[in-house]
């Protein structure tokens, strides 16, 4: 049985298992995503699911089991317990689901990881990211500019972050789970 990390209202997170690896690759690989990712191997997957430590894939799914995303966070054994979530994609689009996993995601991190900041990059003209990502909480530290090159063209990254500060403060506030 898969390991649930954390579990909300409608969804949960679960470490990713080996039989999982085809969904991240369809979904990492998908017209609506592949543009704003850059994705990793079949291989990086295989060696994050079965040997990594200071990494893991993380599935979003409902309550009922059905996968609807996939996370990627890195930074786990880090010092300074600092996070990196990467290859945030939510397949079911227009949910609500980008919002509740990344409760989620922020809950296990500062709660049950103990991390002190996460962050994540995004690329500067993926407008529906920002605007979750910045609504959760999540503040614009820096753009890194032309830093990579998508089909022939140098694209932008917008870094956000969160601190634990910040994220206990929303959830005094009652804006997180």
């Amino acid at each position: 049985m898969a390991e649930i990390l954390k579990a909300g209202p409608r969804l949960r997170l679960r470490r990713a298992e080996i039989a999982d690896i085809d969904y991240i690759c369809a979904l990492q690989a998908a017209e609506e995503n592949s543009d704003y990712i850059v994705p990793f191997s079949r291989e990086d997957h295989e060696r994050t699911v079965t040997q990594a430590q200071a990494s893991m894939d993380l599935i979003v799914e409902e309550h009922g089991g059905e996968r609807v995303g996939y996370l990627h966070v890195t930074g786990l054994r880090l010092e300074t317990k600092e996070q990196e979530w990467t290859h945030v994609i939510i397949a079911k689009k227009g949910c609500g689901y980008g919002h509740e996993a990344m409760k989620l995601l922020k809950a296990w991190a500062f709660e049950d990881m103990g991390a002190h900041r996460a962050w994540l990059d995004c690329k500067d003209y993926n407008a529906r990211a920002l605007h979750l990502y910045e609504s959760e909480g999540m503040v614009r530290e820096a753009l890194i500019r032309e830093t990579i090159l998508h089909r022939g063209v140098y694209e932008n990254l917008v870094i956000l972050g969160i601190l634990d500060r910040e994220y206990r403060a929303r959830k005094r506030a009652g804006l997180e789970l």
